[in-house]
């Protein structure tokens, strides 16, 4: 099982991440738990500069604005 979280404010950029990463993770037929981080410290903590930041198992693969949907699905995979 992946472990992916989201992190951002709950803007409708990171919503819309977190639905792109759950679709993604559905396309791959891949288990992952999928967890919106929120708190500014955290978010900070992580590396994140620009949200929404995407983290897979521990990795920060991503930060500022939407993902590539090509890149989501090789992260998800590696």
């Amino acid at each position: 099982m992946k472990h992916i979280k989201i992190y951002g404010p709950g803007c409708k950029r990171c919503e819309a991440t977190a639905q792109m990463v759950r679709d993604a993770a559905a396309k791959l037929d891949l288990e992952a738990n999928v967890e919106k981080v929120t708190d500014p410290k955290e978010i900070a903590m992580a590396g994140v500069m620009s949200t929404p930041g995407i983290s897979i198992d521990g990795k920060l693969v991503h930060a500022g604005g939407l993902p590539d949907e090509t890149k989501l699905e090789t992260w998800l995979k590696a």
